[in-house]
């Protein structure tokens, strides 16, 4: 791609098309919502079809989204043939692919002890949050190629820091990290891919109803994230063309803080 190509990819992001695991509830849904309200055209990929329904029928009330721009699938991410299944529909509905976001991860209920913990449950976190990125990468590189497209892997702040009982959990986000940069040595020099991930803080789903005062105290810019917080870093790094192999920690400041018990 030539540099009046990439700069004009830049300025305009209407009519790309995403790929958003987990993609019907929380960080997910809120990135969908952020980029069908941009003129991104998403494929909303989620294991739970209840919620896929749910989020189907609010965004074909929204008179703001174009009922063309959005297409739900039911997918199991560590499924390989449902992977392979989503990229399918998603190229032959939309034409192209050029952002996969990988973004579906579960954590509860498996926050157990290590000597509790069934192996079938620690394998089970591994599939979901880590073996997808290989899954999802694997099948989408192809078309992302011909776009010189991107990719963008949901980490998190237990990558670096801990509570305890949540090895399975930070195991697999701290994978997700090494996956990143690995990727984007692979793919970048060859078919012009970048690859990056987003280490999310506490990003409050709920609207913040259960929140207290010493919650959003420990941040920084003094309050608790939201899903739109990380839907503007998704979009950053969809257009910021020099920025590759990166992990951008947005957590407001809480993981540069440091609290003491008085």
């Amino acid at each position: 791609m030539d540099q009046t190509k990439q700069e004009t990819k830049q300025m305009s992001h209407k009519g790309l098309v995403a790929i958003v695991t987990g993609g019907s509830s929380g960080i997910g849904k809120a990135t969908c919502q952020y980029l069908l309200n941009r003129g991104y055209r998403v494929a909303i990929a989620d294991v739970n079809k209840e919620n896929n329904g749910l989020f189907q029928s609010e965004l074909k009330k929204n008179e703001q989204v174009d009922s063309g721009a959005f297409l739900v699938l039911d997918v199991d991410v560590s499924n390989e043939s449902q992977v392979k299944d989503m990229i399918e529909s998603t190229v032959v509905n939309f034409g192209q692919l050029d952002v996969l976001v990988n973004n579906a991860a579960i954590s509860d209920p498996y926050l157990a002890s290590l000597e509790e913990m069934k192996f079938e449950d620690w394998n089970r976190v591994m599939s979901v949050n880590l073996n997808s990125l290989f899954l999802c990468s694997k099948y989408a590189i192809p078309h992302l190629k011909q776009t010189k497209g991107t990719i963008i892997n949901i980490a998190s702040t237990r990558a670096l820091m801990s509570e305890p009982n949540s090895e399975a959990y930070s195991t697999s986000k701290g994978g997700v990290l090494a996956f990143t940069h690995s990727l984007a040595n692979s793919i970048g020099p060859r078919y012009g891919i970048r690859v990056n991930a987003i280490s999310p803080g506490w990003i409050d789903t709920t609207g913040g109803s259960t929140l207290r005062d010493i919650d959003h105290s420990q941040h920084l810019v003094g309050r608790v994230g939201t899903p739109d917080d990380i839907s503007h870093t998704i979009e950053y790094l969809i257009g910021a063309q020099f920025v590759t192999g990166q992990n951008i920690v947005v957590d407001g400041g809480m993981t540069k803080k440091m609290i003491y018990h008085e």
